[in-house]
C-alpha cells in the first residue's frame, strides 16, 4: 500500500475514534429528555461523518438505493437546518422503484444534502422540495424542485462556479460539490427555473454505465 494511502487510513481511523468519543457523549446526553433531540442530532451527524471518511478510502460500484441515499440527505438538511434555527422544509420523494446509484452512498449524499441546504437558504422560510427519479432507455434522470424565488438569469451560468454566492457569509462551495461529484461519477447536473417563477429546479443525468439498476433476484 503506498504511503499516501497509509496516511489516509490512519486519518480515517483517528477521526473515527474521534466520533466514537461524541457517540458516547450522545448517548450521555439521550438519558435527559431535554437533551433527547440534541442527541440524536449527535449521533446522525457523527454517523455521516464516518460515511464521509470512508467514501475518500473505499470506492462502492453496486452503489446503495437511492431512496436511503436520500433518506439520510434530508436528516442531514433537517439536523442542519434546527441547528441554526432556519426554516423548515417538507420532502416529497416521487422515484421509480430499484433505482441504485454507482459510486459511494456518502458522496451521493453530499449532492443532495447541498441541493436541499441550497433550496432552504434561498427560501428564507418554510418551503418544500419535491424529488423525481426516473429511469429511461439512456439511463437515470434525477430532479430537484423547490418552490424558491428561482435563480436569477445572470447567476444561472455561473451558479456551480466554486466560491460564488450571492450571501456574503455564504462559502459558495455547496453546489460546485455537488457538480464535482456528479461528474465524477459520469453524470452532469444542470440548472434552470420552472415555469411561472415557482422555484429553481436542478436536474441530474447519470447514463446507463454510471446508473447501477436494483439486481434482479
Amino acid at each position: 500500500m503506498p504511503d499516501t494511502d497509509l496516511t489516509l487510513e490512519g486519518l480515517v481511523h483517528d477521526l473515527n475514534n474521534v466520533f466514537d468519543t461524541i457517540q458516547d457523549a450522545a448517548e450521555i446526553l439521550s438519558k435527559d429528555p431535554r437533551y433527547a433531540r440534541l442527541a440524536g442530532t449527535l449521533r446522525r451527524g457523527t454517523a455521516r461523518g464516518s460515511r464521509i471518511l470512508s467514501s475518500y478510502f473505499e470506492h462502492s460500484q453496486a452503489g446503495l438505493d437511492l431512496e436511503q441515499i436520500l433518506t439520510r440527505a434530508i436528516e442531514f438538511a433537517r439536523d442542519s437546518l434546527l441547528a441554526v434555527k432556519g426554516p423548515e422544509f417538507e420532502f416529497t420523494l416521487n422515484l421509480e422503484p430499484g433505482l441504485r446509484l454507482r459510486g459511494h452512498p456518502a458522496a451521493w449524499e453530499r449532492v443532495f444534502a447541498n441541493l436541499f441546504l441550497n433550496a432552504a437558504q434561498a427560501k428564507g422560510d418554510d418551503g418544500t422540495v419535491v424529488v423525481t427519479g426516473t429511469r429511461g432507455a439512456s439511463g437515470t434522470e434525477i430532479t430537484v424542485s423547490d418552490d424558491g424565488p428561482g435563480i436569477s438569469p445572470q447567476n444561472l451560468p455561473r451558479i456551480f462556479e466554486a466560491r460564488f454566492s450571492t450571501r456574503a457569509k455564504r462559502s459558495g462551495l455547496g453546489l460546485h460539490i455537488a457538480r464535482t461529484i456528479v461528474e465524477q461519477n459520469g453524470g452532469m447536473i444542470s440548472a434552470s427555473n420552472l415555469a411561472g417563477g415557482r422555484g429553481a429546479q436542478f436536474r441530474i443525468l447519470l447514463p446507463l454505465a454510471a446508473a447501477a439498476l436494483a439486481a434482479e433476484t
